[in-house]
C-alpha cells in the first residue's frame, strides 16, 4: 500500500459507482478512508423537462449513504428527452419556466438525498435569444429559491466570457452578494484554444488569466472555499496534478494574507 498523498480530499463523478459492488467502488471505499471525498455528477441532468429519471436520483441517494461524502453537486443543465439519456450537459434556457423546472428537481434531490446539493455553472457553446436572465442570476435565485449551494467553475466562467462575451467579474460580484457560505466549492481546469471558440477540455494546466479569475473569486467569495483542480484528458503525471493544487492553495493563502494584513 502506498502512503496517503497529502492533500485535503478528492472528487469523483458520482455515475461511475452506482454499482453494487465491483473494483471501482472497492477502490472508492478504501480511500474514503484516507480522503473526505465529494460526488459529483453528470447525468442526473436536473434541468431536462422530459426523461428526467428518478431512479438515477436513488441510485445517488445510496452512494452517497454509502460513502457519506463531505459534499454532493450536480451541472446546471439538462440531458436526457422521453427515454434517451444523452450523455452530454446540454445548456438551459435561462428562463422563468426554466427556473421554476430546475427549483422544483432541486427541491426533489434534496428531499431525497436529505442533504443540501451545489448546482454548477456549465461552459456553454450557445445562448437563447429567449433567456430572461444571466447565468450567475439564475443560480442565484435556485440557490435563495431551495437553499442550495452553488459549484462556482471558474474556468466556465472564463470560457463562457471569451465565447459569449460575458462579463465573468459581473457575475462574482452578483454571487457575492449571496448570503456566505453559498459558494460551497470552486473548480480550476484548462481549456482548449481553437479558432472559433475555448473548449472547457480539462486537458492542460490552468490558463493564467483564469488563475487571476480564481484570485478575484477568493477576494470576493472568500478565501476559504475549498477549491480542485479538474484534468480528464491528457492526464499527466501525478506530481503535475499536485503542483496546480499547491498553486491554487498558494493562492488562496496569498488572498487570505493580504486581507489580514489590510
Amino acid at each position: 500500500m502506498h502512503a496517503p498523498v497529502d492533500i485535503g480530499w478528492l472528487e469523483v463523478h458520482s455515475e461511475n459507482y452506482f454499482g453494487d459492488g465491483g473494483y471501482d467502488l472497492h477502490v472508492l471505499q478504501q480511500l474514503r478512508r484516507d480522503y473526505a471525498v465529494s460526488l459529483h455528477g453528470v447525468g442526473l441532468g436536473l434541468g431536462s423537462a422530459q426523461g428526467f429519471s428518478t431512479a438515477h436520483l436513488q441510485r445517488l441517494q445510496k452512494l452517497v449513504e454509502r460513502i457519506q461524502p463531505g459534499l454532493v453537486s450536480e451541472h446546471l443543465c439538462w440531458g436526457a428527452i422521453a427515454s434517451r439519456q444523452l450523455n452530454d450537459l446540454l445548456p438551459m434556457p435561462l428562463s422563468r419556466d426554466a427556473l421554476d423546472l430546475v427549483c422544483d428537481r432541486v427541491d426533489l434531490s434534496q428531499n431525497v438525498l436529505k442533504r443540501r446539493i451545489l448546482l454548477e455553472n456549465v461552459s456553454t457553446y450557445l445562448r437563447f435569444a429567449a433567456d430572461d436572465m444571466s447565468e450567475a442570476e439564475f443560480l442565484s435565485q435556485v440557490a435563495t429559491r431551495t437553499g442550495c449551494g452553488i459549484l462556482l467553475d471558474v474556468n466556465n466562467l472564463y470560457v463562457n466570457q471569451r465565447n459569449h462575451g460575458e462579463d465573468a467579474s459581473r457575475a462574482l460580484l452578483q454571487l457575492a452578494g449571496l448570503p456566505a457560505g453559498t459558494v460551497g466549492e470552486i473548480h480550476l481546469a484548462g481549456h482548449l484554444v481553437e479558432d472559433s471558440c475555448l473548449v472547457d477540455n480539462h486537458g492542460s494546466k490552468v490558463d493564467p488569466e483564469v488563475w487571476e479569475l480564481y484570485r478575484q473569486a477568493c477576494r470576493l467569495l472568500g478565501s476559504d472555499i475549498p477549491a480542485l483542480i479538474e484534468w480528464d484528458t491528457d492526464i499527466p503525471e501525478l506530481g503535475v496534478l499536485l503542483d496546480e493544487a499547491r498553486q491554487a492553495e498558494e493562492c488562496r493563502r496569498s488572498v487570505a494574507e493580504a486581507a489580514y494584513a489590510a
